[in-house]
């Protein structure tokens, strides 16, 4: 698989991780255009990391990868050594999302993604931990990638609010504030 600047990372085979295609990477990174530099960056249910991966070449400043699978979690590990930068934070935490979470508690990012497997259950979970633990800055943003035969996004979740909902196909994405923060149309 190949990211921003032609890099390319090792992955695993098929479609173990459902991978985020390149269409939305492209998007979400276009969206978030000028807000990666030197952002903190939080990828939950990262997959193959690419989208953390992305964020690092894209000059965030530290990135946090969440993911269930040891064997992924090896790969991201070897994907991001070799991209990281001198000055750049990132680390790979391997487990259960929900119990990994509350552990960041005191930390907060800038931008967040979270791309669970899409029948999990997961998503209404995650966000609710997301906003309890406040990991969002004020300013900051979560993405959610879903598909809607298996989800809706709530208007408002555990304190973030839905600002906007993009749709690439069967895949979406679903883009949350904190409450306090400035509201967009949808």
């Amino acid at each position: 698989m190949r990211i921003y600047g032609n890099r390319l990372l090792k992955t695993l085979p098929g479609q173990q991780t459902r991978p985020t295609t390149g269409k939305v990477r492209l998007a979400l990174f276009n969206i978030w255009r000028g807000e990666i530099q030197h952002c903190h960056w939080l990828d939950l249910c990262a997959g193959n990391g690419t989208l953390g991966a992305e964020a690092l070449c894209r000059g965030a400043d530290k990135v946090v990868a969440i993911e269930q699978s040891a064997k992924v979690c090896t790969i991201i590990k070897e994907n991001w050594q070799k991209l990281a930068q001198p000055g750049q934070q990132w680390s790979v935490l391997q487990g259960d999302v929900l119990k990994l979470l509350p552990t960041l508690k005191g930390q907060t990012f800038d931008r967040i993604y979270l791309d669970p497997p899409y029948a999990s259950g997961l998503y209404n979970p995650v966000l609710t931990l997301v906003g309890e633990l406040q990991l969002l800055t004020p300013a900051g943003e979560i993405a959610v990638e879903y598909d809607r035969r298996h989800w809706q996004p709530p208007e408002q979740i555990g304190g973030l609010e839905l600002v906007r909902q993009k749709k690439y196909g069967l895949s979406n994405l679903a883009f949350y504030w904190r409450e306090q923060g400035e509201v967009l149309p949808i």
